[in-house]
């Protein structure tokens, strides 16, 4: 079993660590100055090394550096008497496990030096990273079924509809899918349809002509035309104008349009592919969507599963966002103890994969160690073992963790002396309305539902559409637009 190094010139700091550690069953060797350890070295590397910065001769600094070079894994704590910010930085920037300000409670010490001994055991962390590495990462049997859909489509020119939460990674299979295709060499343009204004979106989809408005100063390609022969990718087509529905109803029927302002027909070898969050059944009901348009781009259909129901698939992809955001930032890939991974397959993620890819860019930046345990998790996702109100994004879970018991009466309910749980009261409402009503029930249950919840989250923030968006745990836009489908814009104003 390889020795634990400690490096001081300070013969007194080298005897309480070495018989601490001693006391531990933990094999220590001692060295005076850095220029000793490093000729040692050459013969291989410790378990863990603990240097001191200021020593006569080469710096502490100096010697993680190389040991750094050397063995890349190799976990180092800087020890030094001059705390300052200048050295608790350069020995973060050189790839320290942790910095310790002297004088230190040796019991600390030693459980940081075990965290570092579990750090070197374990296996690596690192992610080979290549050409080779997929475009979705997963086991779960969820998402083997669209793999296998990607699969059966590599050879096929036929539009396909992704679905699923956001933050579930929709643009991603419509990359596979281009890059599987016989139209892999052509170009993939993607394209928001939420995120552009309403004036505008046709002239992105189509472009437009020279003099065909205000502004228009010279001819340009929209992206049907810089798609030409690949494939087009339009996420949130449900968020699309429903002028542009026709239109788009129209190319992908008659494989031909008109940039705005223009006379002469424009053929349109392109592959849609089509992505959106929201219920389009639900959508063509309501009159928000064309079906026409619906049913043509519903050829094929993906359905993306939200992370909750592929939660063993939360170890491979922290442990492949720990490593990619390690070397953007030119650091060494922190790593998850069981407790903390553990701790994360148990919430629900509402932001999806997304969510989980900004927590592991957080825990990169702010851990303070490279071993994450669940106190370095952000606070508001640590507690008694029950899911925590929010993730770092702000996103609530509230409505995700309702699935797991029944919500007590509420107070309005309880007041009437009804004694029973919302959900036998819904139970009731719906065997009412199936039989009155037959053929409208989901659609009027779920906007009574999503509309009551609205109304109560802004109430309780007062009107404040974001706020009461994270609330819910749902976007800015998602809010909004809810508030307008549901007619809630006259209550807030009257």
């Amino acid at each position: 079993m390889k020795p634990i190094w400690i490096v001081d010139d300070d013969q007194s700091i080298r005897w309480v660590l070495e018989k601490a550690l001693t006391r531990e069953q933990m094999d220590c060797r001692t060295f005076g100055n850095a220029a000793d350890a490093l000729r040692a070295l050459d013969d291989g590397a410790p378990r863990v090394l603990v240097s001191d910065i200021r020593m006569p001769g080469e710096s502490g600094l100096e010697l993680l550096q190389q040991a750094k070079n050397r063995y890349p894994s190799l976990p180092v704590i800087i020890m030094t008497a001059f705390s300052d910010l200048d050295s608790a930085v350069a020995a973060f920037q050189g790839g320290a496990f942790e910095y310790i300000p002297k004088p230190f409670d040796i019991d600390h010490a030693v459980e940081l030096i075990r965290r570092a001994v579990q750090e070197s055991e374990h296996e690596s962390a690192v992610l080979e990273q290549s050409d080779d590495v997929p475009e979705i990462l997963g086991q779960a049997p969820a998402l083997q079924e669209v793999f296998r859909g990607i699969g059966r489509l590599s050879q096929s020119h036929v539009t396909v509809l992704v679905t699923g939460e956001s933050g579930t990674g929709k643009e991603l299979v419509a990359r596979a899918l281009h890059k599987h295709s016989p139209r892999a060499s052509q170009p993939f343009i993607a394209l928001n349809t939420a995120a552009i204004p309403k004036d505008l979106l046709e002239s992105e989809l189509f472009g437009h002509e020279r003099g065909a408005f205000t502004g228009a100063q010279a001819l340009r390609r929209g992206r049907f035309e810089q798609a030409e022969g690949g494939t087009l990718f339009l996420d949130e087509i449900g968020d699309m104008p429903a002028e542009l529905q026709t239109r788009l109803l129209r190319v992908l029927s008659d494989g031909q349009f008109y940039r705005v302002g223009g006379h002469h027909p424009i053929k349109a070898n392109v592959r849609v592919i089509a992505a959106t969050h929201q219920d389009l059944e639900q959508r063509v009901r309501a009159g928000l969507f064309r079906e026409d348009l619906f049913h043509r781009l519903n050829v094929i259909r993906l359905r993306l599963p939200p992370l909750r129901e592929r939660s063993e698939d939360i170890p491979t992809l922290a442990k492949f966002f720990l490593q990619k955001n390690a070397q953007e930032l030119g650091v060494d890939p922190k790593r998850l103890s069981d407790a903390a991974m553990q701790a994360l397959m148990g919430l629900p993620f509402p932001g999806n994969v997304r969510q989980l890819e900004n927590l592991c860019r957080w825990l990169t930046v702010m851990a303070p160690a490279q071993v994450v345990d669940v106190k370095d998790l952000p606070a508001d996702m640590k507690g008694n073992g029950a899911p925590p109100a929010a993730l770092p994004s702000g996103a609530a879970m509230g409505a995700t963790a309702a699935s797991a018991a029944p919500l007590p009466a509420s107070g309005a309910l309880a007041s009437n002396g009804v004694d029973k749980d919302w959900l036998s009261l819904l139970e009731q409402q719906a065997d009412l309305l199936l039989q009155q009503k037959p053929g409208t029930v989901m659609d009027a249950l779920t906007r009574e539902f999503e509309g009551m919840l609205i109304r109560c989250a802004l109430k309780q923030t007062r009107g404040r559409r974001i706020e009461a968006a994270q609330k819910l745990g749902i976007g800015r836009n998602t809010i909004t637009r809810k508030i307008q489908e549901l007619g809630l814009d006259a209550e807030d104003e009257s």
